[in-house]
């Protein structure tokens, strides 16, 4: 599978936001992820990560979500301004 270059949801950092832009990916997280709101256009605040890096808690639409690197990976933004959401 031919991957796509740009900024991933990983690259962010705590207090950070961004915009979604797309999925990269074709299993079965691309379901899972749009289940949970993960949408083109929809604004993400990266809250914390665990001690050990993985996973990182995430603010989607008003819920904090939690998710393993790999699958964070997956989805592309488009930065914002710090602190904005």
């Amino acid at each position: 599978m031919k991957q796509i270059k740009g900024k991933r949801l990983t690259d962010l950092k705590p207090g950070e936001s961004a915009i979604m832009k797309a999925l990269d990916s074709k299993s079965k997280i691309r379901r899972r992820l749009f289940d949970l709101g993960f949408l083109c256009g929809t604004p993400i605040k990266c809250l914390t990560q665990s001690p050990l890096g993985d996973p990182i808690a995430y603010i989607v639409r008003g819920t904090v979500i939690a998710l393993r690197k790999e699958d964070a990976f997956c989805v592309l933004i488009e930065e914002k301004d710090r602190g904005q959401l």
